[in-house]
């Protein structure tokens, strides 16, 4: 018998969660699922994955969609539609209205004025990417979307319109500890886990997600409110919805900063002592430490209490620890600030990242978390899964981590919570395989997003202009061994192991024609007031300037089935789902 730690840290920040320790018996099912609610996977089957592979792919059929098939990837659009999304996508393919969106919907609103300017943009930016303006009028379109076979993804999109220098201001001064404005910090932070006025505004080479700027706490509260409200808008307009939020909107994100540096300098001091022990070039989890000499190496550092304590049981009788024995040593403190020490291999000794947190820091880091708890409760009692969103590599280390947490707790009984793993990134398959097994021993549901990533532009060029090594991929072959294809393992649309999703008002000829095949297949579903959401559909207008120059696939289907229904007498086209969806 085993005794698996899941007081997560909180629970140590004084958030009211009743957790209790679980025993988990060898024999324990745990179920781990990718946005599913029904895989079921037993901790003592040790099957490989090639042999699984092997015998899967034999015995089931083989899944075959023809995305080519324009009457049935457009059956639920009428001719309006298909005409709206032909303009738009081909406005968005000019240089100059793309670059100048900005400045020409401020003059539209100026000479339309501010009804007309509403009813002009409902018929065609906003229409085609945005649902509506609150819970109420997003219904129909989730209820049709529903009814051919896609789900939603309720994302509130309402931006700040801040000017860049306005945007600079305000990340430098909430990504910079008091410590450190006082010219008190220990020199010994790394350039990627600090604020650099050039890549101050976070929003530039971003085109596919939105981007929150800290303010003070009211603001951070007023951010959960509109989740709160997303969830709820979410819960009552349909039985399988998920609602997304991000972490930085919960919080001041110097928290988010130093916790990703001290979460990855642990990992790398795990990887330094795995090397001691001539364990190096192994796989993440194949690595392991003989626990003895770690334990004299640790005392040397000033490490004091029961060491062998900080691991489970089974694993001190091996006398052996993994990387996921190791992180529960950074898991074991009391006070949040607590979390930020590191070792100093240099001096010897444990060391906290900065000499000193303010009081008011330290309840800054509180309530992001408390916050994020109370959105997890909601999403729980509203039968909604809960998607965080990744963000940039030098806050995502402590947004997985905390989003792991919350999985730990509310993903017990069914998948509420869903990690996003960007698989760009060199470091995603390592990432996800971890944290699969840690849901695999501590038997609670694993719930993923996996997405390509949407910072690949800033990121790199912010590693190149400060010096630190590119966090993504070299190309496109190396992020596409991330992804494991269904049919290789065999699995079918009825298993709700996988789900696939795009963005509203984009491949629309992929989403459906999975959707009415049975795969369970979501859109990420954007609403807010027309002029609140001007920011998104900048953004917008943006990525589909580069997707459609990049490919003119979509407009020609679209094309194709314009002309099929007018050829065929179809000018009143009226959309009718097939019984059954």
């Amino acid at each position: 018998m085993s005794y698996v730690k899941t007081v997560p840290a909180l629970t140590r920040a004084g958030v009211d969660i009743n957790v209790r320790r679980l025993n988990t018996l060898s024999n324990r099912r745990a179920q781990s699922t990718v946005a599913s609610t029904q895989a079921g996977q037993d901790v003592t089957n040790r099957e490989s994955y090639s042999s699984r592979k092997s015998r899967n792919a034999s015995s089931s059929p083989k899944i075959s969609i023809d995305f080519e098939l324009t009457q049935e990837a457009y059956k639920s659009k009428d001719n309006l539609e298909l005409l709206r999304s032909l303009v738009v996508f081909k406005l968005c393919s000019y240089d100059l209205l793309v670059d100048k969106n900005k400045e020409l919907m401020d003059i539209s609103k100026f000479l339309l004025g501010k009804k007309a300017f509403e009813q002009f943009m409902k018929m065609t930016f906003y229409g085609q990417f945005v649902a509506g303006e609150d819970h109420k009028s997003i219904k129909s379109l989730i209820q049709k979307n529903r009814a051919f076979g896609v789900g939603s993804v309720l994302d509130y999109s309402v931006e700040e319109d801040l000017t860049q220098e306005d945007a600079v201001t305000k990340e430098m001064d909430s990504c910079v500890s008091a410590t450190e404005k006082e010219g008190m910090s220990m020199d010994h932070r790394e350039k990627q886990y600090k604020a650099h006025q050039q890549f101050g505004d976070r929003r530039g080479g971003v085109t596919g997600a939105r981007t929150y700027f800290y303010s003070d706490e009211a603001k951070c509260d007023q951010h959960m409110e509109t989740f709160l409200k997303c969830i709820k808008a979410s819960g009552g307009s349909s039985v399988d919805g998920f609602s997304a939020i991000k972490m930085t909107a919960l919080g001041r994100p110097q928290f988010l900063l130093q916790f990703s540096e001290v979460l990855v300098k642990w990992k790398r001091f795990f990887s330094f002592l795995a090397a001691q022990q001539g364990r190096d070039g192994m796989e993440a989890l194949e690595q392991r430490l003989e626990l003895q000499p770690l334990q004299e190496f640790m005392t040397t550092l000033g490490a004091t209490g029961d060491f062998h304590g900080w691991f489970t049981g089974e694993k001190q009788g091996s006398g052996t620890i993994d990387r996921l024995d190791w992180n529960s040593l950074i898991d074991d403190r009391i006070k949040i600030s607590d979390l930020l020490v590191v070792p100093n291999l240099e001096t010897g000794q444990l060391e906290p990242l900065l000499n000193k947190f303010t009081e008011e820091e330290e309840k800054q880091m509180k309530r992001m978390l408390q916050r994020l708890d109370v959105l997890a409760n909601h999403a729980e009692e509203h039968s909604v899964r809960l998607m965080v969103d990744a963000e940039q590599t030098y806050f995502q280390p402590a947004i997985s981590t905390l989003t792991v947490e919350m999985q730990r707790i509310y993903n017990r009984g069914k998948p509420v919570i869903f990690n996003t793993y960007q698989c760009y990134l060199k470091e995603a398959y390592d990432i996800v395989t971890m944290d699969v097994e840690l849901s695999r021993r501590e038997g609670w549901f694993f719930g993923a997003k996996l997405v390509r990533g949407a910072y690949m532009y800033q990121e790199r060029s912010r590693a190149e202009e400060i010096g630190y090594e590119d966090p993504i991929n070299p190309d496109y072959e190396t992020t596409n061994m991330m992804y494991h294809k269904m049919n290789e393992l065999g699995l079918t649309p009825t298993e709700n192991k996988v789900y696939f999703g795009q963005l509203l008002g984009m491949c629309d000829q992929i989403s459906f024609p999975l959707g009415q095949a049975g795969f369970p297949v979501y859109k990420y579903v954007p609403y807010g007031p027309v002029n609140e959401v001007i920011p998104y559909l900048s953004r917008r207008a943006q990525e589909n300037r580069g997707f459609m120059k990049g490919s003119q696939r979509e407009r020609e289907l679209l094309w194709k089935e314009l002309k099929r229904r007018l050829a065929s007498g179809q000018v009143f086209y009226r959309p009718q789902p097939e019984p059954g969806l």
